[in-house]
């Protein structure tokens, strides 16, 4: 206890002044591009989403055909969401470090540990956040879950587009999967992932603004310019083990 009385809890965390900030370009072009595309999409999706499954809005004219509106703007919405989704997927394996699949895939010992000290973090059972120059071992392997069920949101989307629209391009693709689960589980399944998207998005942005705060590096900022502050040694120190 005495050395938290020593200080403020915010002072506790704030990095090494005698480490001097590097600017570091970390987020490159087509990952901040990506971000943004997938994110204003699946707000737009959601939106038109949850009125296609439950109509909320009342058309004033008789002659409105709101419904197709809806679902034009959701295909619309969808399209842009996939066309972001494959160049991200593609970044993983063109991208510099911070965006390679190997940050986001637990297969070195330190990651594990890194997960270990940011859960620990989170459960205020540690005061010192470790500081990374990318994402976090633990905030990694939750992008990796979600780009999961991006992949499986896609796939039934898809799935259900094929179902009502017939005949199309890739319609062999989709098709045969209603053969094997039931297009209304289908649905349910299109349907719930929302709800994490939801609940990612909230504890994304929680988590953004508070490791911003207590790393004083530009981490909100980073996802417009690219570009993070980060204490020499501590970049130095990941430099030192990314080859390894």
């Amino acid at each position: 206890m005495s050395d938290l009385r020593a200080y403020a809890w915010s002072e506790a965390h704030k990095p090494d002044p005698a480490s001097a900030p590097v600017r570091v370009y970390v987020w490159e072009l087509p990952v901040r591009v990506s971000h943004w595309f997938i994110f204003l999409p699946i707000v737009v999706l959601s939106f038109t989403g949850y009125y296609m499954h439950n109509p909320f809005i009342v058309a004033r004219s008789s002659t409105q055909f709101l419904m197709a509106t809806m679902r034009f703007i959701h295909l619309v919405s969808g399209s842009v969401f996939i066309a972001a989704f494959i160049l991200r997927m593609y970044w993983f394996f063109v991208g510099n470090h911070w965006s390679s699949w190997r940050s986001f895939w637990p297969i070195r010992r330190r990651q594990w540990r890194g997960m270990g000290n940011m859960v620990a973090y989170y459960s205020f059972l540690k005061k010192d956040l470790v500081h990374h120059v990318g994402h976090n071992a633990l905030a990694a392997v939750t992008y990796l879950l979600m780009f999961t069920l991006m992949l499986i949101e896609i796939i039934t989307g898809l799935t259900l587009y094929t179902h009502v629209r017939g005949p199309w391009l890739l319609a062999p693709l989709f098709s045969w999967i209603p053969r094997v689960i039931d297009i209304q589980n289908l649905r349910l399944i299109h349907f719930c992932i929302m709800f994490s998207f939801f609940a990612f998005v909230i504890h994304h942005v929680y988590s953004a603004v508070l490791v911003s705060w207590e790393e004083r590096n530009g981490l909100i900022e980073s996802i417009f310019t690219g570009y993070k502050f980060v204490p020499r040694d501590e970049l130095e120190e990941e430099s030192s083990w990314q080859g390894k």
